[in-house]
């Protein structure tokens, strides 16, 4: 009887041993698995948390960098405004020169010159503003006359501040020769120059 009861003391300690080897095997695969599921959920986010923020990093240098293209534009853009203007200001200044100077009376009967060998300019008029007329027109009228341009009429028009226009066929068609009228022509002509220059200096 002390034998089989103590087989029986045996069975159960080997199956209670047995069951919490088992149980503890299960706890241990379990512990483990959730570790590495841990791990593994860890990792990848530590990975998104990377692609993000390469990404965004990227993000900030394109944007830096468009940033920087675009500073540069604006520079550009605002040094060739810049220039244009200065040259302008060039040009109407030695425009309003010669204008002012004893070289205008020439210019004047020059310009009719060239117009009154052509067969639509019958009827040549010069139109000056007041203070210019003024001034001016004995001495045109005596050049004209001196090189055999007469019939040319002088008028005042106070619609432009310097320089003078042509009018031909009764007034129906005018050359604008004004300060303003040269001085944008001039500039026109000499800014896709000053352009080239600067891309040469580039």
């Amino acid at each position: 009887m002390e034998i089989q009861l103590q087989e029986l003391i045996e069975q159960i300690r080997k199956d209670g041993v047995g069951a919490a080897e088992t149980q503890a095997e299960a706890i241990i695969s379990s512990a483990k698995a959730e570790a590495e599921k841990i791990i593994a959920d860890a990792k990848a986010q530590a990975e998104k948390i990377m692609a993000d923020a390469k990404s965004e990093n990227a993000k900030t240098v394109r944007s830096g960098e468009d940033a920087i293209r675009q500073a540069g534009r604006n520079l550009l853009i605002s040094f060739r405004e810049s220039i244009t203007r200065e040259l302008k200001a060039i040009v109407s200044d030695n425009v309003n020169a010669v204008y002012s100077s004893d070289a205008f009376a020439k210019l004047i009967v020059s310009a009719v010159e060239s117009w009154t060998g052509k067969p639509e300019s019958e009827d040549v008029s010069v139109i000056l503003n007041a203070d210019d007329l003024a001034k001016l027109e004995e001495a045109v009228l005596a050049q004209l006359k001196a090189k055999m341009l007469g019939g040319v009429t002088l008028k005042a028009n106070d619609n432009f501040d310097g320089g003078f226009r042509i009018a031909v066929d009764n007034g129906a068609v005018y050359y604008d020769y004004s300060a303003e009228a040269v001085t944008d022509m001039l500039s026109n002509y000499l800014s896709p120059r000053v352009t080239a220059l600067l891309k040469e200096a580039e």
